[in-house]
């Protein structure tokens, strides 16, 4: 008894200091209560008063390691999951799970569902192992992340498809000059294109091109003369004949001497 009046006394001192100087000027006030406020009701004991004391500044907790088990029992369901994973980190050589297993089953199966908390109980029956709640739960929400990280790896790998194929899709712009409507329509091999009427209006402006050039000019003109003297030439040779036959039939004695 008089540990739990020192240890009320310690947490009023700590959390209530005007409460404390009230109680050290009045010692009898630590065991009684006011007449008023307990009519009717149980009076708190002193354990229960520094239960009470101790929840209502359970988030300063700590190390409980030499803080009694039923106790613990009255203050930790009372903390919340930060608060109960804090004071197991803090508390040194003391197993707290007989008391935070269930606690952390209640958080379990807030967090992920009865249905959840079900099937992981039936797995472990079924192969005969045994794990504390809170490696589940900490299990549990790696698991979580891990599928939340693939699932968002799978979403960016199908935008980046998306975006490739749209961008195979656009128009790509050519900094090539385009050819003009003339050559686009002998030049194009879009539909409609007939290559053998090409190949012949190339031929044709291949021999009109041909036709023109000085070379061909000079030929030509060389041939024209060359038929000019070749055409005055025999006239000159059948004016000559004509001549020498009509002489010799005018004269009969040359004829007659070479007769």
């Amino acid at each position: 008894m008089n540990s739990l009046l020192l240890l009320y006394l310690y947490f009023v001192a700590v959390f209530d200091s005007p409460k404390f100087l009230s109680l050290l000027s009045d010692p009898l006030s630590v065991m009684m209560m006011r007449r008023d406020q307990i009519s009717g009701r149980k009076m708190p004991t002193l354990v229960d008063l520094c239960v009470q004391k101790v929840i209502d500044n359970i988030r300063y907790l700590g190390n409980v390691g030499s803080v009694d088990q039923h106790l613990l029992e009255r203050i930790l369901p009372h903390c919340t999951l930060d608060q109960l994973r804090h004071v197991e980190k803090s508390t040194e050589g003391r197993d707290l799970s007989p008391v935070t297993d269930k606690l952390w089953k209640k958080f379990f199966e807030k967090q992920f569902g009865a249905t959840c908390t079900n099937e992981v109980i039936r797995r472990m029956k079924a192969k005969r192992v045994s794990f504390k709640w809170n490696q589940l739960y900490e299990a549990k929400v790696k698991e979580m992340a891990e599928a939340e990280n693939e699932a968002l790896d799978r979403i960016k790998q199908l935008y980046k498809k998306e975006d490739a194929r749209k961008q195979s899709r656009q128009v790509q712009l050519c900094t090539k000059v385009p050819p003009s409507s003339k050559r686009r329509f002998w030049g194009d091999n879009g539909p409609g294109f007939n290559v053998s009427y090409a190949k012949s209006n190339i031929m044709k402006k291949a021999k009109i091109e041909l036709l023109k050039s000085q070379e061909v000019k000079n030929l030509a003109a060389m041939k024209k003369n060359s038929i000019q003297r070749s055409s005055s030439s025999s006239s000159i040779m059948k004016t000559g004949s004509n001549t020498r036959i009509g002489s010799t039939s005018k004269d009969p004695k040359s004829s007659r001497r070479i007769f």
